[in-house]
């Protein structure tokens, strides 16, 4: 990595100290881009089943709804760290060092990237499963206990240091830039894939709790994307970390005792 690249973290940081309208244009094109997506989501899922055990459907269309679902659950909580990153590309350019045009949008690539391949291997796992035990994930096989336990488990790793760890990786966007910087377009994806496997790192257990809960229900959708949006965005890491992961269990508690709980949450 170029020594150039956190020569100056002062001169970077003091670049936020004001708004600058390319970058509220920028978190505004990234939210249009969420609201967007919920709205195609919410048209595509319209009229399926949104039971807890949905079936993702074939590869094709599972790609293609759990691209769009991560932009609108993504998004929002992800527009830090792409404004770091396009801060810091506008201040090369300033400075007379290579910072293509259009990076940005390669970074976000990346970030998508790495999460598409994630939602691969949970599909081929699940996938899998089905195969080997159709009816596993039966609400009348106990599927509900299973759930309940996979999201229980999600309670848990909230509370482990690999989960802080990567969270804190999350609500540090300026650190994690400065120290990974690379240049043009090649750079921009690299760090958009690291940056995103980060977050898989982080996120990936309730992602695993919506798989449980209905990875095709809206609703669902609307609670997971809300937790991590609390827990990279409010000022309270400790607080809002602990507090989706007592949410959580309850919400295993729930799927457990009473199965209703997370049917109610198709639409």
């Amino acid at each position: 990595m170029p020594a150039s690249a956190h020569a100056h973290p002062r001169a970077y940081a003091g670049a936020g100290s004001r708004t600058d309208p390319r970058e509220a244009g920028l978190v505004a094109a990234l939210l249009v881009l969420a609201a967007a997506s919920w709205i195609f989501t919410s048209t595509q899922l319209n009229g399926m089943d949104m039971g807890r055990w949905t079936d993702p459907g074939p590869l094709g269309f599972f790609v293609a709804t759990w691209v769009v679902m991560l932009a609108a659950m993504m998004f929002p909580s992800v527009a830090p760290m792409v404004v770091a990153y396009d801060r810091i590309q506008r201040h090369r350019r300033t400075t007379g060092r290579y910072a293509p045009a259009g990076a940005t949008a390669v970074f976000v690539a990346g970030y998508l990237l790495a999460w598409t391949a994630f939602g691969l291997v949970a599909y081929s796992l699940y996938m899998s499963v089905t195969a080997l035990a159709p009816g596993l994930f039966g609400a009348d096989q106990g599927g509900r206990y299973l759930a309940a336990g996979v999201i229980l488990l999600a309670a848990v790793y909230q509370l482990t240091p690999a989960k802080n760890v990567s969270l804190m990786k999350c609500r540090t966007p300026l650190d994690f830039i400065l120290h990974r910087m690379r240049p043009g377009y090649r750079g921009a994806l690299v760090m958009g894939v690291e940056h995103g496997v980060w977050c898989v790192a982080c996120c990936w257990a309730l992602m695993v709790a919506l798989f449980a809960l209905g990875v095709m229900s809206i609703g669902w959708m609307a609670v997971i994307g809300a937790f991590i949006a609390a827990e990279k965005m409010l000022p309270w890491k400790r607080l809002a970390n602990r507090s989706v992961a007592v949410a959580l269990a309850v919400i295993a508690l729930g799927v457990a005792l009473t199965p209703a709980v997370a049917g109610g949450m198709g639409m």
